[in-house]
């Protein structure tokens, strides 16, 4: 169930997931995990990509492990997976509806935003490139500035940190299960991206959901411009 609000709460500074979130980056995700198993004789599945969604790297490819019995450390197949997405990135990948419009809203209202994701920092930097997002958020925390990956609220407190705002003023932007419970652990408000991807995410944590990140549900918890 949705959680209500107390008063008029509006958000002093935004937090983003990015996989799923910013960026429909989560097909590319699938097929470089397809291409590091078939590697190996073994199939990727729905399953276990939900399960993974959202997690750190270390969590994921540890899973990978335990699940397909491979005798690699797990530091060797996220390298492995890295190259093999950064080369499928080349293949194109697209911008969520609704981001360009939310960051210009952003910069409208004078609202301090960052990048909270659980890639690794080489990939993150990649997929941040397009259409200018990189420089349009203050700075960007991945699984490498971290030791307790979502759905730990570290990464989140250590953003809110940053920012200069309490917790409970900080509204997060989050696709899957891991990064909504990370989101509401850390005190904030949370603002969930239904999509194709996350049908299988829980919900139940989310401040508002929507479809896009334009979505009025999300907007209305922004103050207004000055």
């Amino acid at each position: 169930m949705v959680k209500d609000l107390q008063g008029s709460w509006k958000a002093q500074a935004v937090a983003f997931d990015m996989d799923g979130l910013m960026f429909d980056t989560e097909g590319v995700y699938y097929r470089a995990a397809e291409t590091l198993l078939s590697r190996r004789g073994y199939h990727y599945t729905q399953s276990l990509c939900d399960e993974v969604m959202g997690r750190p790297p270390e969590y994921c490819f540890r899973r990978f492990i335990e699940v397909f019995s491979l005798p690699e450390d797990w530091r060797a197949l996220q390298e492995e997976s890295e190259d093999i997405f950064i080369e499928l990135l080349k293949d194109g990948y697209g911008t969520t509806p609704g981001l360009l419009g939310l960051l210009d809203e952003l910069d409208k209202r004078g609202l301090p935003r960052c990048v909270c994701t659980s890639s690794a920092r080489r990939v993150a930097m990649e997929v941040l490139k397009k259409d200018g997002v990189l420089g349009r958020v203050d700075f960007v925390l991945t699984s490498d500035d971290i030791t307790r990956g979502k759905p730990d609220p570290e990464i989140y407190l250590k953003a809110s940190a940053r920012l200069g705002v309490a917790g409970d003023s900080l509204l997060v932007l989050e696709d899957s299960s891991a990064g909504a419970s990370s989101a509401r652990a850390a005190g904030a408000q949370c603002f969930m991206l239904r999509a194709a991807h996350n049908k299988a995410a829980d919900f139940s944590l989310a401040t508002r959901i929507g479809a896009r990140l334009d979505a009025p549900e999300l907007l209305d918890l922004l103050p207004d411009a000055p």
